[in-house]
């Protein structure tokens, strides 16, 4: 992968092999001719390829291996290959290159590698795509020795049999080098194309790779990152099958399980590219070290793993959007996608608009300043995109035609960047606007946080780090005393770990059943409290097993059909259920804060009416207060929690349950002693 090593690696080759100039002056980005070519390639080429001397001229000490700036091993032998095109016999011309007419008969000395064709089936290669054309990787080539002075023989043998001449259309110069400081491998390819029109234009390519993956202590905990990964994958996608099955067409109409499955399918060529490269680096090394002064063929490999890389890439990119499907709880985190939503009919109107003002542009550039300026020399070019963005060359095209030249700049920049581009603006501008608006009266369902709430505190119940609170007092209650202090109570509840928060909550409920005033519960007190703690305890296994039931039977439901419980529950579908689910925890939520601070407000009024602080008031005191709040009838989300009476308009009865607690309020039974936790 990209590390700042990789960077560092590809700058001192391109600086040695491309900026290194000749004695005439000639470097590789420098040519342009074939003589030029010649200069280089018995010059710079050969100085940058075999060292095998330190600066004072004393050997290595490593035979005659080549290491580059001392520490890069030249890997084989470099490869000079060159590919011709066929003459016409009638007029003894060249046409510019086509694998059709590619030539394939031995010309010049007409022995050896170098004067015979080979296809490149038998080379083993793949096509290479340059500056004019893209070219096939058969052809005439050399593999230069091993020494700098049989190479430099072997290229003067070829400057004087004529190698290069007329029919020659692109030399390829290939070598690898590898530093195992940094276990990275360079793949260099060095490319000159001869045109049709004459001259020579130079190209290259430098791929900086990691072949070799498990070398160091850090590889081998990224063998166990992989293997956590594969693990992961190999889950979403049973995961994936599933959901596919239950939904099937369905389940495509949304975008984010579009982009899950396309990770998936990214992630699984990912593993097995990895597997493939693991084995040919080592076929390849093998092979390398059993016949060090052939060609090293890295050049396959290193492009797939650039690819491989490439791929990478756009499957964390792909990971990170995924990122915007798990924050759509927040309505101000939805406004990008309802604004691209809501707009995308326009912007296609308009991109049918543009783009056709576009292309319209494009070929009047083309067909005016094409053959006098770069940035027009095909029909395809991103000379307009430049132009929108500030970036181009106003003096090139004026100095092409006087005339035409500033009457296109003008009329592209007035009716592309000022009309259409505005335009644009306005168009995403409207629709945020009317989505913001829209927004703004809506409330959030559920929030993110809320979520994480939930599931932090039912780990901790799961965990026992976290007090259930209907048990602890349930324990304090069996101690076995007559008689229980309220600072007894407090203490105790301490100890089992419960927070102030919730010794707060608890004691409201112990001045409930204490109603003579004195904190002490007497032994019918501590009785009437472990009645109501075990209706309690009894409401929430009900209410828990009559969830599970539900859930089960929505989702194990095939689509079509329903189960008993599913068709008493008004055929409910999974996304229904869920989409209540949400509600009941955020109702759940804002009931616990409620009857938590009505709970704490009763009990201040009853302690201030004791100490005769307070005038005793039918209204104020606790019980008034719960009386007032039971008057009027219950709303009952239906069918949750819904227990008769509801046909008839009888009210109802609504439970609110919570990790370890329960709430139960009933307009037909009011109790003074239900307990609220």
């Amino acid at each position: 992968m990209t590390n700042s090593s990789a960077y560092y690696y590809t700058k001192v080759m391109s600086e040695l092999f491309l900026h290194s100039p000749s004695d005439t002056g000639v470097s590789l980005q420098a040519i342009s001719s074939m003589a030029d070519f010649w200069d280089f390639a018995q010059g710079p080429l050969l100085d940058s390829l075999y060292w095998t001397k330190w600066y004072n001229n004393q050997s290595l000490g490593h035979g005659s291996h080549s290491f580059i700036y001392y520490e890069n091993l030249l890997l084989g032998a470099p490869r000079l290959q060159q590919l011709r095109d066929f003459r016409e016999d009638i007029l003894s011309c060249y046409d510019v290159y086509s694998p059709d007419k590619e030539e394939q008969l031995p010309f010049g000395l007409l022995n050896g590698t170098v004067w015979t064709y080979h296809s490149q089936d038998e080379l083993g290669g793949s096509s290479h795509w340059g500056r004019l054309t893209s070219y096939s990787r058969g052809g005439y080539y050399l593999d230069l020795p091993g020494s700098r002075q049989a190479s430099a023989e072997a290229l003067r043998d070829l400057q004087e049999g004529l190698w290069l001449d007329r029919g020659s259309r692109v030399v390829f110069i290939d070598f690898s080098v590898y530093n195992a400081n940094i276990n990275l491998f360079c793949v260099l390819r060095l490319v000159v194309e001869f045109p049709a029109t004459g001259g020579a234009i130079p190209s290259w390519q430098i791929r900086t790779v990691k072949l070799i993956r498990y070398v160091s202590n850090w590889d081998f905990f990224i063998i166990g990152c992989e293997i956590i990964f594969c693990i992961f994958i190999f889950y979403y996608i049973v995961e994936k099958i599933l959901e596919l099955h239950i939904h099937r067409l369905r389940y495509l109409s949304s975008i984010g399980n579009i982009l899950d499955l396309v990770v998936i399918l990214l992630s699984i060529v990912d593993v097995g590219f990895h597997i493939f490269r693991t084995l040919e680096v080592n076929r390849l090394m093998g092979k390398l070290l059993q016949q060090p002064n052939t060609y090293a063929d890295f050049e396959f490999l290193a492009f797939w793993q650039t690819q491989y890389n490439n791929m990478n890439a756009v499957n964390l990119f792909f990971a990170w959007i995924k990122i915007f499907k798990y924050i759509s709880f927040n309505k101000t985190m939805t406004q990008l996608s309802s604004r691209l939503a809501r707009c995308a009919k326009d912007i296609l109107g308009f991109a049918v608009m543009f783009f056709i003002e576009f292309f319209a542009y494009a070929q009047l550039g083309y067909l005016l300043f094409g053959t006098q300026v770069e940035s027009f020399n095909t029909f395809i070019n991103f000379t307009q995109f430049q132009i929108i963005l500030g970036d181009f060359d106003y003096n090139a095209i004026d100095n092409d035609n006087r005339i035409l030249g500033p009457a296109y700049f003008v009329t592209y920049v007035f009716f592309v960047f000022f009309v259409l581009l505005n335009m644009f603006l306005a168009i995403i501008n409207d629709t945020y606007s009317e989505v913001k608006e829209e927004l703004a009266g809506q409330k959030d369902e559920l929030q993110l946080s809320d979520l994480l709430k939930q599931g932090y505190n039912k780990t901790l119940l799961r965990l026992h780090l976290r007090k259930e609170q209907v048990s602890d007092v349930q324990k304090v209650l069996q101690g076995g005393e007559q008689e229980i202090q309220f600072v007894d109570f407090t203490n105790t509840l301490k100890e089992l770990g419960h927070i102030e928060h919730e010794i707060t909550e608890l004691t409201a409920a112990f001045t409930r059943f204490g109603q003579d005033g004195t904190h002490i519960l007497d032994e019918k007190e501590q009785e009437q409290m472990r009645q109501d703690l075990e209706e309690e305890r009894g409401s929430l296994v009900a209410l828990n097993a009559e969830t599970d039931n539900l859930r089960r039977s929505t989702v194990s439901s095939p689509p079509g059909e329903s189960s008993p419980e599913a068709a008493k529950a008004g055929g409910w579908v999974s996304e229904e259920f869920y989409m209540l689910t949400r509600r009941v925890l955020q109702l759940e939520t804002v009931l616990e804060g409620v009857m938590t601070q009505v709970d704490a407000v009763g009990s201040k009024l009853t302690m201030l009416e004791k100490k005769g602080q307070l005038a005793p008031s039918p209204g104020m005191g606790k019980q008034g207060i719960w009386e007032h709040l039971q008057a009027a009838p219950a709303v009952t989300p239906a069918p949750w929690g819904l227990q008769g009476g509801q046909e008839s308009g009888g009210g109802g009865v609504l439970k609110h349950q919570t990790a370890g607690s329960s709430v139960t309020t009933s307009p037909e039974a009011p109790s003074a002693h239900a307990l609220h936790f």
